[in-house]
């Protein structure tokens, strides 16, 4: 529960002149003495004002003593929930919302990956031909059977717990690095914000990615424990970072572009429709598909040097090689199924974050009303 706390803010006022009763009350070099640097006055007396407002201030044991009891939180379950920090519900919310989201659309980024990577994997004759949706489908269902389709899920799911933690906390952290004299974000101070939180989120979870992707397309892995093993032993710890530079230029452009259209769509649409959950689920699905289309051939470039046994060193070496293998279309291979699942994806992360919020703000609002109540019958 978030307390309110005082603020003083000082404001000049064009014109104001002291009247002659203050300058008799007050010498003109008393009234500075008393006055300057307290409220930001100017050298020259009578054209600034300062005025400051009191509130009653409680300490923490006064506070605690109006908090409502647990016979009346009983009684309203709902203020329960203020009783956790906000920061950390929201956290607890993103992180539910993403392995939620991640599980049910498993299957068609199983598929993605399989798009991705089938040429690299079944060598340079088979290359020359890609794999198309219904084949992949087909292929995971005849090797694996069901349990195909999630086979990865987990390390992704782990993953994207820390993943939708840091990249929340760094985003808000950047927007406020990034804020202008005014306190305003402008549009390439989101921009800047959400690459760098993109970046420092995929870095630090980057390893998880590279063990989701070993697990999920070669048959030969059963565990995430094995696939670590195995690739500490054979090509050391280095191959747990492969691709990262490609994964860092492609991340960047995406939540740049995926959080500022985001918040430009949301803020031009009507009053009335910024709060509808419908409304934010078409606003997260449009930023979605314009970031995907501007950056998901880095994500190909990114998956297939990845692979073991890649020949691509650099993103200048992937890039002409695939389209030398495959044309301009392979670099959106696995694009279909990655659009399909945007829409469950952004469908579950931002109904529940939307719920979540008008719950908490509910939950605050009860919390407070009891609060009141309390501090109304004691001072009576």
């Amino acid at each position: 529960m978030r307390k309110n706390r005082p603020v003083l803010i000082s404001m000049e006022i064009p014109g104001l002149e002291l009247s002659n009763n203050t300058i008799q009350s007050y010498p003109p070099q008393q009234w500075k003495n008393k006055w300057v640097g307290s409220v930001g006055f100017s050298k020259e007396i009578g054209c600034n004002f300062g005025c400051i407002s009191l509130s009653e201030n409680l300490d923490e044991k006064a506070f605690k003593e109006f908090n409502p009891t647990a016979t009346q939180l009983l009684k309203h379950p709902l203020a329960m929930v203020a009783l956790v920090p906000r920061e950390a519900a929201l956290f607890a919310a993103g992180a539910i919302a993403g392995a939620a989201a991640k599980s049910v659309t498993a299957p068609l980024d199983r598929i993605k990956l399989l798009m991705q990577t089938h040429g690299l994997r079944a060598g340079q004759e088979a290359a020359k031909k890609g794999i198309g949706f219904i084949e992949a489908f087909a292929l995971i269902g005849k090797e694996e059977g069901l349990k195909g389709y999630w086979k990865g899920n987990l390390p992704q799911v782990i993953r994207i717990i820390p993943y939708s933690a840091v990249q929340l906390f760094a985003y808000e952290t950047y927007k406020k690095l990034f804020q202008g004299k005014d306190g305003e974000l402008s549009v390439i101070g989101r921009l800047a914000a959400g690459a760098c939180a993109g970046m420092t989120s995929t870095f630090v979870t980057y390893p998880l990615d590279v063990l989701r992707l070993r697990l999920a397309v070669d048959p030969g892995y059963k565990t995430m424990s094995e696939v670590a093993l195995n690739m500490l032993k054979e090509e050391g710890v280095a191959s747990f970072y492969n691709g990262l530079g490609p994964s860092l230029i492609g991340i960047a452009p995406y939540i740049a572009v995926n959080f500022c259209v985001f918040d430009l769509v949301k803020k031009a649409l009507p009053e009335k429709y910024q709060k509808r959950t419908e409304a934010t689920l078409a606003t997260g699905l449009i930023s979605a598909t314009i970031a995907t289309l501007m950056c998901y051939p880095l994500d190909t470039v990114r998956r297939q040097m990845q692979m073991k046994g890649t020949p691509y060193m650099t993103i200048f070496d992937a890039f002409p090689g695939i389209v030398a293998r495959d044309g301009i279309v392979g670099l959106y291979r696995g694009f279909v199924p990655n659009a399909l699942k945007t829409l469950p994806n952004s469908s579950i992360r931002l109904t529940t974050f939307d719920t979540v919020k008008r719950l908490l703000a509910r939950s605050e609002e009860e919390f407070q009303k009891i609060t009141e109540e309390n501090r109304r019958q004691k001072a009576e």
